[in-house]
């Protein structure tokens, strides 16, 4: 054995991966076989994939055999055993006497190492801590929690699910529950036993219960977002109304228009018909007198000639005749022609009537196409009420999914506080803000505590129960071993740390159960050791047992 001092210095170091190395180590050792090797999580074999240099102080380093990926962590790891015994009246070396020495130093430290990565209360607490886990049956399924005065304690959940919520039933704290009328879900905050009905929040104990999930208010949302929608409809075919109506009242303008122009053309003509028929009128009228002024100029001839006077008596009564008859005509002609202009005024002012019409029909085409321009746009507005409130409701519920969403119902990245039901788990999950958790604890999977001040409740189990695919970092209570045990680095072990501020570790005399070291593993206790009738502690090939 070397001669050196056992310095006082963790006898742990971590690197960050850097290749083979070499990895240096402060601590002392006086073997190769002292130390374990780990990469990564993988515990590493001495000479096939690593060697020890060990300087002649006892400290030393590691090279690795080939590079790799993970951090490289040296820890002290010496078989916790005792090799030589000093029989009395024989020889004692100091030589001797050093190497059994620096072999308990190495040992103590090696434990307070692996103490000082356990769970612990700081030195400076209050002598009177308690750090003893609650009781199996009260931290089963629950979180680890600590009181008010730093003792561990069962964790509250977030909420335990009782259902559909019923009269004359006993609900304590942080108890979850459906109201079946409108789907409502309320979480207790004061211990009773219910009475009345439903709705809850029209119950007498109504102040007993703080809602969590408004679904009637969402519901109403959804109902007004559908009338919002069913009115838009209405309005967007009132519209398409008015604007047939308009399209009608101007086909109407157009035709009193055309008629209108068509009774103008009508009055022009007749009052062209009416002047020609005074023309015609006035030419007869100078025709007949000038016939008159012929017969005074025969009747003077017929007083010079009696022969001429009979001739011309005859032309004159011809003449006479023939002027009667052009002053009938003229007259009958002048009363056409009034009534010509007559009928003309009539249809001027029919056309003019079919006018002003034509601009009424006009100008209530113009209001109805107004009207059926404001209808639309009301219409599209309330549509893009309803289509926003729509949108709002579904971006913060997106409704029911196997498997947890990614995006919302828009597309977009998700928000903290959206909402959807797992249809898997049948279970209502909210997100963080950066992943999607239960809304409702399951009691089963979270460790439970036995009061606000009382203990956690850790799993208890035995040997055989152990979990089948253990990792790092489980804690459970071993009913076949009658202790605690944890998952470490590949296996089970016991957890407990020492007493009197970490100076006294202490151990039961009695083994009351079978133990079987595990494999490649060393134990030791301070005797003496009882081992109860029928009771075998099994030693495996390679590993030791050392009682003290």
């Amino acid at each position: 054995m070397a001669d050196y001092a056992i310095s006082n210095v963790p006898r742990r170091v971590v690197y960050a991966n850097s290749g083979v190395g070499p990895y240096a180590f402060t601590f002392e050792i006086l073997s190769q076989t002292d130390i374990a090797v780990y990469r990564g999580s993988t515990l590493l074999t001495l000479t096939t994939d690593y060697s020890v240099t060990i300087n002649t102080n006892g400290t030393g380093s590691v090279t690795l055999v080939t590079a790799g990926t993970g951090n490289i962590t040296i820890v002290g790891a010496k078989n916790i055993q005792r090799t030589t015994d000093f029989t009395t009246g024989g020889d004692l070396f100091a030589n001797s006497l050093n190497d059994e020495l620096d072999n308990q130093t190495i040992f103590i430290q090696q434990v307070a190492e692996t103490a000082e990565r356990g769970l612990k209360a700081p030195v400076t607490d209050p002598t009177d801590i308690n750090m003893t886990l609650p009781t199996r049956t009260a931290r089963a399924g629950k979180t680890l929690a600590f009181d008010t005065n730093g003792n561990p304690v069962v964790g509250e959940d977030i909420g335990n699910w009782r259902g559909n919520w019923a009269s004359g039933t006993a609900y304590t704290v942080r108890d979850l529950v459906k109201d079946a009328s409108n789907y409502n879900v309320y979480r207790c905050n004061t211990a009773h036993t219910s009475t009345g009905s439903t709705p809850i929040k029209n119950n007498t104990d109504s102040a007993k219960w703080d809602l969590v999930v408004d679904a009637e208010y969402a519901a109403e949302q959804a109902q007004d977002a559908a009338d919002s929608a069913t009115a838009a409809a209405s309005s967007a075919s009132a519209a398409s109304s008015s604007a047939s109506s308009a399209s009608s009242s101007a086909s109407a303008a157009s035709t009193s228009a055309t008629n209108a122009a068509s009774s103008a053309s009508t009055a022009s003509t007749q009052a062209t018909n009416a002047a020609n028929s005074a023309s015609a009128a006035s030419t007869s009228a100078t025709n007949a007198s000038n016939s008159a002024t012929a017969a005074s100029t025969s009747a003077t001839n017929a007083s010079n000639s009696a022969s001429a006077a009979s001739t011309s008596a005859t032309n004159a009564a011809n003449s006479a005749t023939a002027a009667s008859n052009s002053a009938s005509t003229a007259s009958t002609q002048a009363t056409n022609a009034a009534n010509s202009a007559t009928a003309a005024s009539t249809s001027a002012t029919n056309a003019s009537n079919s006018a002003s019409a034509a601009a009424t029909s006009a100008t209530n085409a113009s209001n109805s196409a107004s009207a059926a321009s404001t209808s639309a746009t009301n219409a599209a507005t309330a549509q893009a009420a309803a289509e926003a409130a729509l949108d709002a409701f579904t971006d913060v519920y997106l409704g029911a999914f196997s498997t947890d969403p990614t995006l919302d119902n828009d597309g977009n990245a998700l928000t903290a506080g959206d909402l959807y039901f797992n249809t898997v788990a049948n279970r209502l999950k909210v997100y963080s803000g950066s992943a999607w958790l239960f809304a409702i604890v399951d009691t089963t999977t979270v460790v439970e505590k036995t009061a606000t001040t009382g203990s956690a409740v850790v799993p208890v189990g035995t040997t055989a129960q152990r979990d089948a695919s253990p990792a790092n970092g489980y804690f459970r209570y071993n009913s076949s071993l009658n202790s605690f045990e944890g998952y470490v680095d590949g296996a089970w072990g016991g957890v407990g740390g020492a007493q009197a501020g970490g100076v006294i570790y202490e151990n039961n005399q009695t083994v009351t159960a079978n133990y079987t070291i595990s494999s490649n593993k060393n134990g030791f206790s301070v005797g003496p050791i009882t081992i109860n009738s029928g009771v075998t502690v099994t030693v495996p090939s390679g590993s030791v047992w050392v009682i003290i």
